[in-house]
């Protein structure tokens, strides 16, 4: 790995212009900058969608009179709202473009996030927390944004890396609610019933001026407006020499068989080279190794289509969708669920440890995301290179099955000793959030030219898992330890039962 390419202005496609290298600690570079706002920007939503959970148990239940029954409820409701905008979010991306989608998620739930402290019922917090809900749906355009910015040879990492640290914001904010919530009591000197409300205004000014500086400060697409994207393929197929219709795709939209142009025969030798700033060049030290038929093929595959009704159920209901959506329901679904309870389950077993300290140690279940989901990514990318789509589809199952193990110890062992408890979780953690890591590592190449469509459905089917397995943490009360280990049945079953499906439709066009 070079180093250099951490900071240094990345080589692109000469096709869709994403890049083949991420610049992430250099953010005056597009590339960079576009990294930094889709990590960050969904590490601010997560953090304000789960900021609930670390004052719920004790703070908030006590001061609004909930019953556990009441709590379990408003995990529930946390996740419906985003499996419905995650639905909605996907074919807007494709439609309306993943920056100005993503802006809208933030700043629509920003506002229920600033009316906290007005809730004073049971009811009350149900309403709010659906509505807060919609900041998860800003997963999916962190997703598809990053998808639109950086090449497949690359993209599972970048995708596992803005989605990991973004994730780590259910973990951090374990640590900033009590501490916010700590600092207004101590300091501020205010009572427990104004702080914990006057807590989450600080959420709602993080999520307003990064969702503001993002639409000020990047594009929608590496060529441009996102209106213009079918435009400025052809006109880099046009540089190339190269002509053809990239706009509209025949019936069975995304088939080889509808694969008809002016391109030159595939297998051409013909090398067409390019700078970071993609500008045709004679320096062959920054060139790629693309034919004409593989550069059309690419815009006519790989390029977002406008998708209809009938072609969005056509993407949704394929085989290899179903695989995403089925690992991503097992793997982010128990990440969902674990999350809202983990800190009880901490308090539970190690009461000794009290609200702040069980919090911390269920906030490293989160955190863990910054390491363990980019090298989900990174050991697909890996075995892309190795192996094809096929290894990175084959790595989503094995994660799963080991993390179905995890969970299964977990909740027969149900143990009251720290060190056996927390060692169990990171290593669930490590194969469940590399397992997240490693599905969206995949997403971008089912179906590329509908790629929205296959992120926000992929997602969507995470929120289902993490609503399925909240009601069943629902019904069984504090026996947190029987639902780790059923939760754990479940996801080596389901994976067990798509292992067979191939990655992508046979004769798709893009995506290989």
């Amino acid at each position: 790995m070079d180093i250099t390419t951490l900071w240094r202005a990345p080589v692109v496609n000469p096709v869709n212009r994403k890049a083949r290298s991420i610049p992430g600690l250099n953010p005056i570079n597009m590339y960079g900058r576009v990294f930094f706002f889709a990590w960050f920007g969904f590490f601010l939503a997560f953090w304000s969608w789960y900021a609930f959970p670390p004052l719920l148990t004790l703070t908030i239940a006590k001061d609004l009179g909930l019953t556990s029954t009441d709590i379990a409820n408003s995990n529930i409701i946390a996740l419906v709202a985003t499996l419905l905008v995650r639905l909605v979010a996907g074919p807007a991306c494709d439609m309306f473009g993943p920056r100005y989608t993503f802006a809208a998620c933030l700043l629509i739930g920003s506002i229920p996030t600033a009316l906290a402290g007005a809730v004073t019922s049971a009811k009350g917090l149900l309403a709010l927390r659906f509505f807060i809900g919609i900041l998860g749906g800003s997963f999916v355009p962190c997703q598809v944004w990053s998808t639109g910015f950086f090449d497949k040879n690359i993209v599972g990492t970048a995708n596992s890396f803005t989605g990991g640290f973004g994730n780590a914001g259910g973990g951090v904010t374990y640590f900033l609610m009590p501490a916010i919530f700590d600092s207004l009591v101590s300091n501020q000197h205010l009572s427990a019933h104004v702080a914990w409300r006057v807590a989450f205004i600080v959420p709602f000014i993080c999520i307003v001026a990064v969702a503001i500086a993002l639409l000020i400060c990047c594009p929608d697409t590496p060529t441009g407006k996102w209106s213009e994207r079918h435009l400025r393929a052809e006109q880099n197929l046009a540089e190339h020499g190269i002509t053809g219709d990239v706009v509209n795709l025949p019936a069975g939209f995304g088939d080889k068989s509808n694969s008809v142009g002016t391109g030159s025969p595939a297998g051409s030798n013909e090398k067409v080279d390019f700078t970071a700033t993609g500008k045709i060049t004679g320096d062959h030290d920054h060139e790629a190794q693309l034919g004409q038929q593989q550069m059309l093929d690419t815009a006519r595959g790989e390029v977002v289509q406008k998708p209809t009704f009938k072609e969005a159920m056509h993407v949704i209901f394929s085989p290899q969708t179903f695989v995403t959506a089925g690992g991503y329901f097992c793997s982010f679904g128990a990440e969902l669920s674990i999350n809202s309870i983990l800190g009880a389950y901490y308090l539970k077993n190690f009461a000794s440890l009290g609200q702040t300290g069980t919090g911390r140690w269920a906030a490293m279940f989160g955190l863990l995301n910054i390491a363990f989901r980019p090298m989900g990514g990174i050991l697909s990318d890996f075995l892309y290179r190795r192996f094809g789509v096929w290894g990175k589809k084959m790595l989503i199952h094995v994660y799963a099955v080991i993390t179905g193990a995890f969970l299964i110890a977990i909740g027969l062992t149900n143990s009251s000793h720290t060190s056996t408890m927390f060692g169990l979780v990171a290593g669930m953690a490590f194969f469940l959030e590399g397992g997240n890591g490693a599905n969206y590592s995949l997403v971008p190449h089912v179906h590329p030219y509908a790629n929205g469509i296959v992120s926000g459905f992929t997602g969507a089917m995470g929120n289902l898992g993490g609503i399925i397995f909240a009601i069943i943490f629902r019904y069984n009360g504090t026996n947190y330890g029987k639902v780790f280990w059923i939760i754990g049945i479940i996801t080596i079953a389901i994976n067990l039962s798509v292992s067979w499906i191939r990655p992508i439709p046979k004769g798709q066009i893009g995506g290989r």
